[in-house]
């Protein structure tokens, strides 16, 4: 049984960073996880049921995204039913782990 994560959303689709990114997908992070920066876990909201602004997505672990050159871990969260190979994956998150060293690695599922 997969245990289901809720996101908060606090970059929804179109948002456009400091940098100048805009986000084609929801990210966002998941309240009372810390991750390797001290900071709440984040995450990539990866679905083909959802194209708009979400504020909170509920879903499960589809993958890690380990990045070589920081000291964090992005987390891909998607519905239960959907799965994505790394490539559909890296395709999704590029408009940002392209500034990265990252690798994805898949989560199995039961």
């Amino acid at each position: 049984m997969n245990n289901l994560i809720t996101v908060t959303i606090d970059r929804p689709i179109g948002f456009i960073d400091s940098f100048g990114n805009q986000y084609p997908i929801n990210y966002g992070f998941i309240a009372g996880v810390l991750g390797g920066d001290g900071e709440e876990q984040d995450a990539y909201i990866i679905t083909r049921t959802v194209d708009s602004p979400l504020k909170t997505f509920e879903g499960v672990l589809l993958a890690i995204i380990k990045r070589k050159d920081d000291n964090e871990d992005k987390w891909v969260v998607s519905t239960t039913k959907e799965r994505y190979s790394i490539s559909e994956i890296a395709e999704k998150v590029h408009f940002i782990e392209q500034y990265f060293d990252s690798e994805i690695i898949l989560i199995s599922s039961d």
